[in-house]
């Protein structure tokens, strides 16, 4: 009784604390926060740290720091890197989407990657109390996926979910509100800036860094050849003389770039695909393949994909939102929540 009439005096939150982005959700409201996942800290002279910026204007610094001042992304590969600074990042986004409006402490449901240990996990639940959360559920990320893409997670009936995101993608399999099958691979949204990265540095001795190869793998990227190729230029720092130069490069460049880090993604599905049970993976060749995350917008990436695996392949509506959605879903659904949450 009591912790429903706390419920009545705070704001809840759902956080997809994301690689790249993290979004916070307040029960009843919506998406308050759509940030990078990226702290800038700025050191005095006696080696004291304070927060400088978080989010977007954190983001806006990486690269460009002098030496007292370090834009830190504390979340790589889908875990946590840096437990303190992903700590006073949860707590600014807490803080600022609860902007202190209620009596008590929010309720805070926090997606995770499927296969953190447990170690990991309590990192993650610990961070958010100590950031100001009441309690913490944990959800794991391809059922959010699943929830936000629309899926009928409670309905018996397989249905396959892909969420390429910044640090990993999450391939789940969901019947009866929960896993059947999951397979998470740090092979996502960040590898594949980086071998884009390589690929220039290799074939253009031409050093660029990953924001700038963010921006060619959205600008130009493709899975797949196209008709008319795509072009652009991209400006760096040639490696051999030392100077400030720029290129032309293509989207063929960009797809041979990300050939092995697709390849990758592709055989996960794979695995997951024999190693699912007949009768759901019947249900699959029905309903098709789902895909959410920011990789999900890679152009022509569905069609690689169904190619591959001779299966339909569909982009959620609003890839980027799913799992954020699908975790807020699960809290504003108590009992969609107490089904496909788990307590260590």
């Amino acid at each position: 009784m009591f912790k429903r009439l706390m419920g009545l005096f705070s704001n809840d939150l759902a956080i997809d604390l994301g690689t790249a982005n993290t979004l916070v959700l307040i029960k009843g409201e919506g998406i308050a926060i759509n940030e990078p996942s990226v702290v800038a800290i700025q050191y005095d002279k006696h080696g004291h740290e304070n927060i400088l910026a978080v989010g977007q204007e954190a983001k806006d610094m990486v690269g460009k720091t002098p030496g007292h001042i370090k834009a830190i992304r504390p979340m790589r590969d889908g875990v946590i890197a840096d437990f303190e600074v992903t700590e006073m990042m949860i707590r600014y986004f807490i803080e600022k989407a609860h902007k202190r409006k209620s009596f008590f402490a929010p309720r805070v449901i926090i997606c995770v990657p499927y296969g953190l240990t447990q170690v990991e996990r309590r990192a993650v639940r610990d961070s958010a109390e100590k950031a100001g959360a009441r309690y913490v559920h944990l959800i794991e990320e391809p059922m959010a996926a699943a929830i936000g893409a629309g899926i009928p997670v409670r309905d018996p009936n397989g249905n396959l979910v892909v969420d390429i995101g910044g640090g990993t993608t999450e391939i789940g399999v969901t019947s009866l509100g929960g896993l059947v099958i999951s397979k998470s691979i740090r092979v996502a949204g960040d590898h594949i800036d980086q071998a884009i990265v390589d690929y220039v540095k290799k074939n253009f001795n031409l050093l660029i860094g990953e924001r700038v190869a963010e921006e060619l793998k959205i600008k130009i990227g493709t899975a797949i050849p196209l008709d008319e190729e795509l072009k652009t230029t991209v400006k760096g720092r040639d490696q051999v003389e030392g100077s400030l130069a720029s290129i032309e490069i293509t989207s063929e460049h960009i797809r041979a770039a990300m050939k092995d880090s697709l390849e990758q993604i592709a055989d996960a599905l794979k695995d997951v695909l024999e190693q699912t049970p007949p009768d759901l993976a019947g249900d699959i060749v029905e309903n098709g393949i789902v895909l959410t995350g920011g990789g999900a917008l890679i152009r022509g990436l569905d069609k690689y994909l169904s190619d591959i695996v001779k299966l339909p392949v569909y982009i959620a509506e609003e890839p980027l939102l799913a799992v954020a959605k699908g975790t807020g879903k699960a809290l504003d659904e108590i009992d969609l929540l107490q089904q496909i949450t788990y307590e260590d």
